[in-house]
């Protein structure tokens, strides 16, 4: 009955956290190129009931019993397949259809990676992200278009930004630096629609080759479908449940035992 009690416990904290999964997912439908997540469980210990026996002259073989004493989460995948992308019209509004992420200066050294493209231009003209980090080009450096020189501005599927002069005149403005990643699925989300590299994504590859192609006037959507979602919140919800009963039945089973004695 303990061993009951323990498998409901940890039916219910694993089912807790993959309801925190859902949730989360839910609440970012309309985050700008979110990627969702779903949690994996495994059983936890197995406790030996019956050891196993070989054949012998006389007898057949035993298989081994177990009793398994609950559940645990293992893992968090998050899925970076692409969500979808929807026209803006802002010139300055960027997503990348395929592979690949902006590369942002986060200050003090640390460069992060986003998909979100809904850029701005702020007051000293340079391209940055809706909290202020600024996107860099394949160089490495800020990525400048001064409003004041240009009346407009195109990006191109490669990433040139191609500044439009008022006689008409084109000037190269340099390319958005696209990377990729060995393992995108290795990435930290550190919030504000940005990752960092670990050594489980892999090293960076700048200016990548195999990377997608830049799309301007468009952003790209969060790949959450609500149907799952609202699917998983269901079972999840009665997986939690049946955890719960599994609980409250080992107490009453206990509490007959203890009547015995009465």
């Amino acid at each position: 009955m303990l061993r009951s009690m323990y498998s409901g416990i940890s039916g219910m904290k694993a089912n807790q956290v993959k309801m925190d999964i859902v949730g989360n997912n839910v609440a970012n439908v309309g985050t700008t190129a979110f990627k969702k997540s779903s949690a994996r469980f495994s059983d936890a210990l197995n406790q030996s009931m019956i050891y196993a026996s070989g054949a012998s002259a006389t007898v057949g073989g035993v298989n081994p019993g177990q009793v398994g004493i609950g559940t645990k989460v293992i893992g968090i995948n998050k899925y970076m397949t692409q969500g979808s992308l929807q026209p803006t019209g802002r010139p300055s509004d960027l997503a990348i259809d395929g592979d690949g992420f902006f590369v942002v200066d986060l200050g003090d050294g640390e460069i992060g990676y986003t998909r979100d493209g809904s850029f701005n231009i702020d007051t000293n003209g340079q391209l940055v992200t809706a909290e202020g980090y600024r996107v860099l080009n394949s160089d490495s450096k800020p990525i400048t278009i001064d409003l004041s020189t240009y009346i407009s501005f195109t990006v191109g599927k490669d990433g040139a930004i191609t500044g439009i002069e008022k006689d008409g005149n084109k000037v190269a403005l340099g390319t958005i630096n696209v990377a990729t990643f060995p393992n995108p699925e290795g990435l930290e989300m550190v919030g504000g629609n940005i990752y960092k590299s670990t050594v489980a994504s892999g090293d960076v590859v700048n200016n990548s080759a195999v990377s997608g192609s830049v799309i301007q006037g468009a952003i790209e959507m969060s790949n959450v479908d609500l149907s799952e979602e609202f699917t998983d919140m269901i079972v999840t919800t009665r997986a939690f449940q049946a955890s719960s009963k599994v609980i409250t039945t080992s107490d009453e089973l206990l509490q007959e035992i203890i009547n015995l004695k009465r």
